[in-house]
């Protein structure tokens, strides 16, 4: 398996630091309000990256943290009038159920870093004591940039030649070095509105943003963890800063792979409020789209290539796995046919293994999608060449190769548990189907074109072929 490292730049192999064991840090949501579909692209990586290790036979470590303390949820919770926790905890909520919904695999561990306060209070002591950090005037602990010489080396800034000093704070006047970042904050009275205050060494006050995720991580995983990920957004500062304070404090390697998710797009445009295209996970849902279109379309591109989110698009994902569940009922209700298995299976387990081998080229999903349609169109075509009849052997390894498949992209077992139109089941669907044909075998085409108007109302297309009359659902209904 190889993958992009963002800190070498290179796509090297990768093995985990103890055999048939991974490690594994995301970087999860900051808890100040629902997580919005920018967010949820990141953390599909996360679910298929996870899934694919599994898959290949490791046990998965897999840490995704919740952020809820910081400047944001500080604000938030003073805003709604209500306690950090309490206004963090509708949040946390509401991130879990959007993941069951899109059929995350549960992480192993979902860390709060308002329960680590005491570790984060012991980390900042160790790099005060070794010269690494220190106390201001105004009772904030600062991490001192300059004593790290590789400060910079995974975004390629902030170092000490770079001019720009891109998004590096300058408003704090008590720091030695301008790149100088807080570790942790005295007490403000918005702080202690909302119950975010701790004790110290240093006096009252909360962590630094930064600080938390190295605490988390070293913590749960050890001093060096096999991969980190995050959304590129977060490359500069935040994984330079973890870097730099983590290795300070352990005197080892933090990550040994970095893997960043490149951002999303809506209809070609960056997500904003204000242009009206900022979607939420329940607000697609409540629009008329399921759940495993949405999952669909957040797997389609890879993941360090922008991905383009648009409705047309959640339509034909959402026809794609109609068409991977017509294609797995076909091959399930396909006629025995007499004899042992053809060569079919052996070209099955070819498919297969092309989809293994694009994932283990740097998680290439696309090109993993593309071994699944061509095991479709090849089974299709031996299914139309041999009358709708296939071997028992051919059949097992077609129906064990999508559940294979499956056990990675997370989408057929998904669309069939959740798979809901309208209100309207499969059978009702398939009923009104039927009710049509026989509308048109009695030459009752009014009665028919109603009942494909009712259907298309609710999302469903219907095609007529010389075999009968195929549905798809293209979208949810309204």
């Amino acid at each position: 398996m190889n993958l992009h490292d963002s800190l070498t730049r290179k796509t090297r192999r990768f093995e985990p630091l103890r055999p048939g064991r991974v490690s594994v840090y995301g970087c999860g949501p900051t808890v100040y309000d629902f997580a919005h579909i920018g967010n949820f692209r990141t953390f599909a990586v996360y679910d298929l990256l996870h899934r694919y290790l599994r898959w290949r036979g490791h046990e998965v470590d897999f840490v995704v943290n919740f952020t809820d303390v910081d400047d944001k949820t500080i604000t938030g919770a003073a805003k709604a009038g209500r306690l950090l926790g309490e206004h963090t905890e509708t949040f946390v909520r509401a991130f879990l159920d959007d993941a069951e919904t899109l059929g995350f695999l549960p992480f192993s561990s979902h860390p709060r870093a308002t329960a680590y306060l005491p570790a984060m209070v012991a980390f900042v002591e160790r790099l005060v004591e070794q010269g690494s950090a220190y106390l201001a005037n105004d009772g904030s602990v600062y991490y001192a940039v300059p004593s790290f010489d590789d400060y910079g080396r995974l975004s390629g800034k902030g170092g000490d030649n770079d001019a720009g000093r891109a998004r590096i704070d300058t408003e704090d006047f008590d720091k030695r070095d301008p790149r100088d970042f807080a570790l942790w904050k005295p007490a403000q009275p918005v702080d202690r509105e909302v119950g975010a205050v701790w004790n110290s060494p240093w006096g009252p006050g909360r962590p630094g943003w930064h600080l938390e995720c190295s605490v988390m991580s070293t913590s749960l995983l050890g001093d060096t963890i096999d991969i980190h990920l995050g959304g590129e957004d977060l490359l500069f500062p935040h994984h330079e800063n973890e870097i730099a304070q983590s290795e300070a404090a352990t005197g080892h390697a933090f990550a040994r792979f970095w893997l960043h998710v490149k951002h999303l797009k809506v209809d070609a445009r960056k997500m904003s409020k204000s242009l009206g295209n900022f979607h939420t996970v329940r607000e697609l849902l409540d629009g008329g789209y399921d759940p495993t279109a949405i999952r669909w379309t957040l797997l389609s591109a890879h993941y360090r290539s922008e991905l383009n989110f648009t409705r047309d698009g959640l339509d034909d994902a959402t026809a794609s796995v109609q068409r991977l569940l017509d294609f797995r009922r076909r091959v399930r209700d396909a006629t025995e046919a007499p004899g042992d298995a053809t060569g079919l299976a052996a070209r099955v387990g070819e498919h297969l293994a092309a989809f293994g081998r694009a994932l283990d080229d740097d998680l290439n999903a696309p090109r993993a999608l593309a071994a699944l349609w061509t095991l479709v169109r090849e089974v299709n075509t031996a299914l139309d060449g041999a009358g709708g009849t296939m071997a028992r052997a051919d059949r097992e390894a077609v129906l064990d190769a999508l559940a294979e498949m499956d056990a990675v992209l997370g989408v057929i077992d998904l669309a069939e548990s959740a798979r809901k139109v309208a209100g309207a089941d499969e059978e009702r669907v398939q009923a009104l189907v039927e009710a049509r044909e026989q509308a048109r075998a009695s030459r009752d085409f009014a009665a028919a074109d109603r009942i494909r108007e009712e259907l298309a109302a609710e999302g469903i297309r219907l095609e007529d072929t010389p075999d009968g009359t195929r549905w798809t659902r293209v979208r949810a209904g309204p």
